[in-house]
């Protein structure tokens, strides 16, 4: 099969996998997994060559600028010290120790095997998110878990691009660490700079189709610049994402941000299918042309690289708990995080579209580069599939499951929303704000109390009933005639953002799944 018929093949088997994923409440990724391990294994599978650049820029940019731009810097700064413990020393240890295991049992050259090791170490947050989505933890441990990925994936991406530059010069000299040197400051203000042209050019699209278009443009231009100017593009995206994050002007219409969250999902999504499709045609080429003796080294050596990083993971996690719980008892303050989360966080160390795409990146004259990509494809398929799928059961032996309370804090939220808009409208006069306050009034009381709840459940009812009315009125309009192909789009829109704004909560967690 072709490239192109592989790729439809993998999302029509991925879009199964999910459906199979959602009844059995498994997480998804372990199931992309095994059907890209499944590709490896299939007879005659094409091979597709990528360019390493291309690769980096194709599956990590877009990623990256999702993350920061979701992640706040005020939550950055809160938990700094976890942050900084999991995502520069995290990443460091995890990718010495790796770095240790590449040059001792495979024999890689220094350089070589820290690339390795940079390539195993950062876990994934979407693989991570996707795999608790089935569950609430506790809102501190989310909140790291997320954040931790976004500085992992930004930490091991210098360590790579530093490693893989001296590996490709032999040697460090004065002019490569001088490139490296200028290149971290130099991609943060190329980042922030690059986020501040980009709000003045996102006020001039925002709301049209090429608005969205634009966004993906943007972040693949962004990375590719700063790459010719020989700067940091992981640290130009990361910064441009938490600088456009921070201004309220950046902010797009309601339109634009719903178009724009169901475009870079699905976009993610597709990515991470062709990754693991361009993964599984790799192994399945190293595979074939490994010689049986190899063969067996290389699996013993993925292996150890596997166990190291989960080890170390664990060990980091539970290490940096009990060191921050020991100086917060002689403070006399209260543990920041419990023994279990600690447990928790170090079992969520599944790798993704990082390990993925890295693994892609390296040069064809990359030393003993089929035995590193198999070992990078072992600590994907290992931990989506193994942390993956014990990762929940794990959650509730632990007892750390909070979906009981974490409904009934979004609850006391949603109606702490609506009490800002109900007094908002405090003093204004006229049939109108009457309308709003009833409207705002019936939200606040309905998420707080019983009788509440079912005034606002028949509320809903009721404005359900109406806007499937007005859309059965548009059909006919349509079917008349009585109103054109862009007259219609308008007002199906407007029909469908008016349901989106009553749609019972349960109804849009089905819908967006």
């Amino acid at each position: 099969m072709s490239f192109f018929e592989s790729l439809l093949v993998l999302i029509l088997v991925a879009i199964m996998l999910l459906q199979v994923s959602r009844r059995l409440r498994m997480p998804y990724p372990s199931m992309l997994a095994l059907a890209g391990a499944a590709v490896a294994l299939i007879p005659g599978t094409p091979v597709i060559n990528i360019d390493p650049a291309t690769a980096l820029a194709l599956f990590i940019a877009p990623a990256l600028l999702d993350a920061a731009f979701d992640f706040p810097l005020g939550t950055a700064k809160r938990f700094w010290l976890p942050l900084v413990a999991f995502a520069i020393g995290g990443v460091i240890v995890t990718a010495a120790s790796v770095a240790w295991v590449g040059s001792t049992f495979a024999g890689l050259p220094i350089a070589a095997a820290v690339v390795l090791g940079a390539i195993v170490a950062p876990p994934d947050a979407a693989a991570a998110t996707a795999m608790l989505s089935a569950v609430s933890i506790p809102r501190e441990t989310d909140t790291i878990l997320r954040g931790e990925s976004l500085f992992n994936d930004a930490a091991a991406l210098l360590i790579f691009d530093a490693a893989l530059a001296i590996q490709s010069a032999g040697h460090l000299d004065t002019e490569v660490g001088l490139h490296l040197a200028l290149a971290v400051p130099g991609g943060i203000i190329f980042g922030i700079l690059a986020a501040r042209l980009i709000r003045r050019l996102t006020l001039s699209v925002s709301g049209t189709l090429g608005g969205n278009v634009m966004q993906f443009a943007q972040t693949f231009l962004l990375w590719i610049v700063a790459t010719r100017l020989h700067l940091s593009a992981v640290l130009a995206v990361v910064a441009c994402g938490m600088t456009l994050a921070q201004m309220s002007e950046a902010r797009s219409s309601a339109r634009m941000r719903v178009q724009s969250y169901a475009v870079w999902s699905a976009a993610v999504f597709v990515l991470n299918v062709m990754a693991f499709l361009l993964m599984g045609m790799q192994a399945r080429a190293i595979l074939s042309d490994m010689e049986p003796g190899h063969l067996g080294d290389a699996v013993t050596f993925a292996g150890l690289v596997v166990v190291t990083v989960i080890v170390v993971r664990l060990i980091v996690c539970i290490g940096f708990n009990r060191i921050h719980a020991y100086y917060a008892r002689r403070a006399g303050q209260p543990e920041p995080a419990t023994m279990k989360q600690a447990v928790l966080a170090g079992w969520c160390g599944m790798r993704g579209l990082v390990t993925l795409a890295t693994a892609f990146a390296l040069p064809a004259d990359f030393p003993q580069r089929d035995m590193v990509v198999l070992a990078a494809f072992a600590v994907v398929l290992a931990t989506l599939v193994a942390q993956g799928l014990t990762l929940i059961p794990l959650i509730r032996w632990l007892d750390l499951d909070r979906t009981a309370d974490s409904f009934r804090e979004v609850t006391k939220l949603r109606a702490h929303i609506a009490r800002a808009g109900f007094m908002k409208l405090e003093n204004a006069t006229g049939a109108e704000a009457e309308m709003l306050r009833n409207n705002f009034k019936l939200e606040k009381h309905g998420n707080l109390h019983a009788e509440g709840a079912s005034a606002l459940a028949t509320y809903r009812r009721l404005a359900l009933d109406a806007i499937n009315a007005q859309r059965e009125a548009l059909e006919q309009l349509r079917e008349d005639n009585k109103l054109t192909v862009d007259e219609y789009n308008l007002f199906l829109e407007e029909i469908d953002w008016r349901e989106l704004s009553v749609l019972p909560e349960e109804d849009r967690r089905i819908q967006e799944i």
